[in-house]
């Protein structure tokens, strides 16, 4: 079936310039991290006489839905927000829609839309982009906006309707001074843009944040919290399914009482439940016999709402869904569309592959395997538990709030009471291309390989060190990001280029503008170290630094920071 349009706009990436560094082969050391990186994602408590922190949040922004729950004397509930009617639901829809007084969001993007207005959807899938930055460009009814404009304006209107949400009592979380701390989430295989976006966008609106966890990881709380009694010292893993409206992830969590260690993770970037809704829309044009092209915008939204209702209101019992197509009655036998679903969540067992291997040889029964928790909005389409069960039987926990598990999950690790620790990992590979055999060949230096990720040297606090001897005036750098390493060291998947970097090696140019200055051989020169440690947020921070005399510079994913 061809691939329809459904009202977005066009991309247009933001520079990404990429240049080679020269240098001999370096040598390599690491160092693991040690207990102190535990317990990152748990608020500290406070201090004998100080004031107690305002309610602390949890808040998942999500592909279709934003939903957040709050702290309440060791209960999570998920807080409502009114919808376009004035009732209650408990989510935000993660909408947007232009309308003659600019921007409009949540529920009221939903209303203008059904007025005409042209909507922005699914703008977090978007976010998933390797190429994406904060001046990355979307067309919206004509009119461009960039990337991190649209995410900060929703975000300051989730925060004007949580200032009015019940359990509030008011509190603005953005306010100056306001002592509201809140946890938020992105996909485990997001690439570091998407995190500084993630967490530019939020300080931008005002919030307090004070982690940032991965997504399985955070319903991996949620989890434990509601079914404490199925993990043993014999019983101690939970694979997390994680399927959202416009991502899947996948992580296998050791858990040890409170304590939370992240073994691995996996994910995809383009499947979700909009998926869904997009094949089932396709099913419904195709038994009307109308071509997606000749259907407007407004007809577009309004078959995409109904297939995303149709899609939440399914049963294991349900065998027909009804549809309106131009006024015509259309139905659909419910077997269609788990028929051409079925490859879509294949997809996701297959990326569940890897982890399942990473448990003790000899046990095909996966003993070690407490449970596996279904969570995400996506998970709810009946045919998800039913294919997991025939893999892992009895032990398939579909939470009781899927859309809300990973909410509920970052309130747990926001609550100073609620004594959860985690230890989290980098689920993507990390390197840089450099030259070799004088400048004949390109390589690429994987600083985090797949063997760095099966080791479990990829948590908060891992540090890797290169060390060698600089032989030009300056030198460029190439780093990237990918979805892993072959077995020949070659990065595999797509791949996201930070902003170049280029660091003088010659001090005579420490205060000199470098671009466009040519690179040139000067022979052994001085001994240089790349330092390269994973921080709380799951970004690689690399400090570039002139051993003879200690000049150096430090950047975060291609942002200078000192």
């Amino acid at each position: 079936m061809p691939v329809p349009r459904w009202g977005f706009g066009p991309i247009r990436p933001g520079p990404a310039r990429l240049s080679t560094m020269t240098a001999e082969r370096p040598r390599t050391s690491g160092t693991l991290p040690t207990s102190s990186s535990r317990g990152r994602c748990r608020a500290k408590a406070p201090a004998p006489g100080e004031n107690r922190p305002g309610p602390s949040l949890g808040i998942d922004l999500g592909t279709t839905r934003t939903v957040v729950a709050r702290v309440d004397r060791g209960n999570y509930p998920v807080v409502p927000f009114p919808d376009e009617h004035g009732d209650p639901q408990e989510y935000l829809p993660s909408l947007t829609a232009l309308t003659p007084d600019g921007l409009v969001h949540g529920f009221a993007a939903r209303a203008a839309a059904r007025e005409g207005a042209p909507l922005l959807r699914s703008l977090k899938r978007r976010l998933s982009s390797p190429r994406i930055t904060p001046a990355t460009e979307l067309e919206l009814g004509g009119q461009r906006f960039t990337v991190l404009e649209i995410l900060t304006d929703y975000l300051r209107h989730l925060r004007a309707q949580l200032k009015a949400a019940p359990g509030m009592d008011g509190t603005d979380p953005g306010a100056r001074g306001s002592r509201v701390s809140v946890a938020v989430a992105v996909p485990a295989h997001a690439f570091g843009a998407q995190r500084l976006l993630t967490l530019e966008a939020f300080g931008d609106a005002g919030f307090n944040v004070i982690a940032m966890l991965n997504e399985p990881s955070a319903a991996g709380f949620e989890y434990t919290h509601r079914k404490a009694r199925t993990v043993s010292s014999r019983r101690s893993r939970v694979l997390v399914y994680d399927l959202g409206g416009g991502t899947f992830d996948t992580s296998l969590v050791d858990v040890r009482g409170v304590a939370h260690e992240v073994l691995a993770s996996r994910g995809l970037g383009d499947l979700g439940g909009d998926d869904v809704d997009l094949l089932l829309a396709q099913l419904a044009l195709e038994r009307a016999g109308v071509r997606e092209e000749d259907l407007n915008d407004r007809e577009v939204s309004d078959l995409l709402d109904q297939c995303r209702d149709a899609k939440e209101a399914l049963a294991p019992q349900t065998r027909r869904i009804a549809l309106d197509v131009r006024g015509k009655d259309i139905i659909i036998q419910t077997a269609e569309l788990y028929d051409v679903c079925k490859p879509l969540l294949e997809r996701s067992l297959d990326v569940m592959e890897p982890l399942i291997g990473r448990l003790a040889d000899g046990d095909p029964d996966l003993t070690e395997v407490a449970g596996v928790h279904l969570v995400g909005g996506g998970s709810a389409l009946p045919l998800v538990p039913r294919m997991l069960r025939e893999r892992f039987g009895a032990r398939v926990h579909r939470s009781p709030y899927p859309g809300a598990s990973t909410a509920i999950g970052l309130a747990i690790a926001s609550d100073r009471d609620s004594g959860y620790d985690l230890i989290d990992r980098l689920s993507r590979g990390f390197g840089v291309f450099r030259e070799a055999d004088d400048g004949q060949r390109t390589t690429f230096d994987a600083i985090l390989g797949e063997d760095a990720i099966q080791a479990g040297a990829t948590r908060e606090g891992t540090v890797i060190t290169r060390q060698y001897t600089a032989v030009h005036n300056i030198g460029c750098f190439r780093f990237v990001e990918c979805a892993g390493v072959d077995a020949d060291g070659e990065p595999r998947g797509e791949l996201a280029p930070y902003q170049e970097i280029i660091f003088p090696f010659d001090p005579a140019l420490r205060d000199e503008d470098l671009s466009g200055r040519p690179v040139e051989r000067t022979g052994a020169g001085r001994r240089v170290q790349e330092r390269y440690e994973i921080d709380s947020a799951g970004l690689v921070q690399v400090t570039i630094t002139d051993l003879e005399d200690g000049f150096s510079r430090r950047y975060v994913l291609g942002r200078q920071t000192a």
